[in-house]
């Protein structure tokens, strides 16, 4: 399939200050896109607009917020144009056992990890589906087809963001709108802070995320591993029994990579920002 071309394209990106956000945006720069970057934290998403250049618009959002939500996107196509690809990628990593992750915790990963993934493609659906074009690009996890001990609402939760874009990949079959489901590994960022390495589980840079995401727009498609090892492991452990696939993820220590980061003390100060905030103020994130 020949690639397509993004130069032009009006491109969101929730969560674009740092971290995943900004390296995507950053290449989707590259490739001539203009840019609107949202995202809770002003000042740092000014920052990275502009120094990927003067065209390039920050705006605050709370994806947590969907009135404010659906406005920013009413904005930004009053402003700048019909919006051709909104990538979701706002979300929070806080680790904990289920049993000591407090119920303030857990409606935080609900509300920006689950219900912001949701209305913002229910928004861009409801945008690009007359227009018969569009791309919505749903940042997930490999914790989206996998469960972490340490991390079991977070897991549940890029789970959903999965369920979902296969769904409305399906409703929007013939529609001439796209959907692509990006799966990292642990990506290096502020997110995954503490965090070590498994033996078959290899970290990757927001950079390698970006360059995935651009792939898929260029040439559409749904399933995006980062990197592309994680579909073939994946498909490799479900052909045994399940006993045995958790045997090997215990032995190669896939099994320790989350619940040893919840108490560490590299992970504090992120912890600390999630812990403190409400549904509607976070810290920004990615995805791991």
């Amino acid at each position: 399939m020949a690639r397509q071309s993004l130069s032009g394209k009006v491109v969101v990106v929730t969560g674009g200050a740092q971290g995943i956000g900004a390296a995507t945006a950053a290449a989707l720069r590259r490739r001539g896109c203009r840019l609107v970057l949202g995202d809770l934290d002003r000042i740092r998403a000014e920052k990275t607009a502009g120094e990927l250049g003067p065209d390039v618009v920050a705006s605050p959002l709370d994806v947590t917020d969907t009135a404010a939500f659906t406005a920013f996107l009413d904005d930004v196509e009053r402003t700048i144009g019909p919006i051709d690809v909104l990538i979701n990628n706002a979300g929070i990593m806080p680790l904990a056992p289920l049993d000591e992750e407090d119920d303030a915790a857990t409606r935080r990963l609900l509300e920006i990890n689950v219900h912001a993934v949701v209305h913002g493609t229910r928004e861009a659906v409801k945008r690009m589906k007359p227009r018969g074009r569009g791309h919505i690009v749903n940042v997930a996890s490999m914790a989206g087809k996998s469960g972490f001990p340490g991390a079991a609402t977070y897991c549940a939760t890029k789970h959903a963001v999965v369920g979902l874009s296969e769904a409305v990949r399906l409703e929007l079959r013939g529609t001439g709108v796209e959907v692509s489901c990006v799966m990292p590994a642990v990506v290096r960022t502020e997110l995954a802070s503490g965090l070590g390495e498994a033996r078959f589980i290899k970290s990757v840079g927001p950079d390698d995320v970006a360059a995935a995401i651009v792939d898929a727009l260029e040439r559409p498609k749904f399933d995006v591993f980062v990197p592309k090892s994680l579909d073939l492991t994946g498909r490799i452990t479900r052909l045994f029994p399940r006993a045995f696939g958790e045997w090997l993820v215990r032995a190669l220590g896939g099994d320790q990579l989350l619940a040893s980061a919840a108490h560490s003390p590299e992970r504090a100060e992120y912890e600390g920002r999630a812990a403190r905030s409400a549904p509607s103020s976070v810290p920004p994130g990615g995805s791991v």
